[in-house]
C-alpha cells in the first residue's frame, strides 16, 4: 500500500500557500458593478503593488534565510489573519464605498495585505529594510483614497490590521554573524574565529 507524505514545514509549501493567497486577493479586490468605473493610473499602481509587494516579500525571505522555510511561515500565517480579518469584517460591517459601487469598503483590504507585508519586513528584518515598503504600503493606501474606493477610516483600520498581525506571527531573523569553534587532537589545540558581514 502507498500512502502520500506531505511536509508541510517545507519552504515549497510556504510559497504555494503565500502565493495562492496574494492570488485570491485579485479576485476578492475586484469591483462587481455592473459599470466599472474609469481606472486612473494611480489606481492601477496601488492595484500593481498589491500583488507586487507581497510576493517580493515572500520571496526575499527564502533569498535572505537561504531557503529555510521559517520566514516564509511567518509572513503567510500573518497574511491568512490578515486576510481572515479584513474580509470578516467587510462582510460583516457592509459599509458603503465613496463612489458607491458595493458595500465593502471597511476595512481597506489593499492596504491590510501591503501593510503586513511592509510590517513583517521591519519585524523579521529591521526598519531601514522596511522603509521602501512602508512607502509603497502609504502610496496604496493614498490610491484607494484617490480612486474613492474608501476614506481615511478605511485604510487607517486596514494599516493597523496589516501591522497587528506581525506582532502575533513575526519573530526578528537571528542570522549568525560571528561563531567561535575550538578543536584540540595530538597535543594541538585551535581557536577559530569567523566573522560574516
Amino acid at each position: 500500500m502507498t500512502y502520500l507524505k506531505f511536509n508541510f514545514k517545507s519552504p515549497g509549501w510556504a510559497a504555494i500557500l503565500g502565493f495562492w493567497l496574494i492570488s485570491c486577493q485579485f479576485i476578492f479586490a475586484q469591483d462587481t458593478n455592473e459599470t466599472p468605473p474609469e481606472v486612473g493610473t494611480t489606481q492601477k499602481a496601488g492595484d500593481f503593488i498589491l500583488f507586487a509587494l507581497p510576493a517580493a516579500t515572500l520571496a526575499s525571505t527564502f533569498i535572505v534565510e537561504k531557503g529555510k522555510p521559517k520566514g516564509a511561515w511567518q509572513f503567510t500565517k500573518g497574511l491568512i489573519l490578515t486576510e481572515a480579518v479584513t474580509y470578516g469584517l467587510k462582510f460583516g460591517i457592509n459599509k458603503q464605498r465613496p463612489d458607491q459601487s458595493d458595500d465593502n469598503a471597511f476595512p481597506s483590504g489593499h492596504t491590510s495585505t501591503v501593510f503586513h507585508s511592509a510590517g513583517f519586513i521591519h519585524r523579521r528584518y529591521g526598519f531601514k529594510y522596511s522603509l521602501p515598503a512602508y512607502a509603497l504600503a502609504g502610496f496604496t493606501g493614498a490610491s484607494r483614497i484617490d480612486s474613492k474606493k474608501h476614506d481615511i477610516l478605511d485604510v487607517l483600520a486596514g494599516a493597523a490590521i496589516g501591522l497587528g498581525s506581525n506582532l502575533l506571527f513575526t519573530t526578528e531573523y537571528q542570522q549568525e554573524h560571528m561563531q567561535i569553534t575550538f578543536s584540540s587532537g595530538d597535543g594541538n589545540y585551535l581557536l577559530g574565529y569567523t566573522y560574516n558581514f
